[in-house]
């Protein structure tokens, strides 16, 4: 069985979702979302490296999943996004998880079956197939679907027996 912590990184909220994977089954162990309070950025980035390492250190995840930076109509919004989307990596490579990235348009086609599909779409297939009996929260579900993306990704068997793609050892995966 591996353990997936999936994140979905902003600078005001931080979505994650942990799925145990067996074979190539999943099951939910728990999500939500960080909400970080108005302040200075690099206290907001602190709280989310602690969060993050809290919740590692609470639910022993094995690897971890992020979504990558998009492209945003503002180069600050985007800067910031790629900050704490650093400070969830650190946080993960410093309790020694294995980091792989996925661009949004990857995770909602593991998930929909549709690149361009709306958040409602990912919460949906996100509940039905974790057979949660609601919908996570929006940032928690994101963080969910990309857990399910890694899943997806037929990764888990290599890493699984501890052999590291080459991918990896570069430092970035990107699908």
């Amino acid at each position: 069985m591996t353990r997936i912590l999936g994140v979905d990184p902003g600078s005001r909220k931080t979505g994650y979702g942990i799925i145990d994977v067996k074979c190539s089954s999943a099951r939910y162990v728990a999500s939500g979302v960080i909400r970080i309070p108005k302040g200075p950025l690099p206290q907001r980035l602190k709280l989310i490296f602690d969060a993050v390492s809290q919740i590692a250190e609470q639910y022993r995840p094995v690897q971890m999943a992020i979504e990558n930076v998009f492209m945003s109509k503002s180069a600050g919004s985007a800067l910031k996004l790629g900050q704490a989307r650093g400070a969830a990596i650190v946080a993960g490579t410093h309790r020694g998880l294995e980091v792989a990235e996925y661009e949004a348009r990857k995770v909602k086609q593991a998930v929909v079956g549709n690149g361009a599909a709306d958040k409602l779409q990912v919460q949906h297939m996100v509940k039905t197939l974790l057979s949660l009996p609601a919908s996570p929260q929006e940032d928690a579900a994101d963080a969910l679907a990309v857990a399910l993306c890694h899943m997806h990704t037929g990764q888990l068997p290599a890493l699984a027996g501890g052999a590291m793609p080459s991918r990896y050892r570069r430092g970035r995966f990107s699908v």
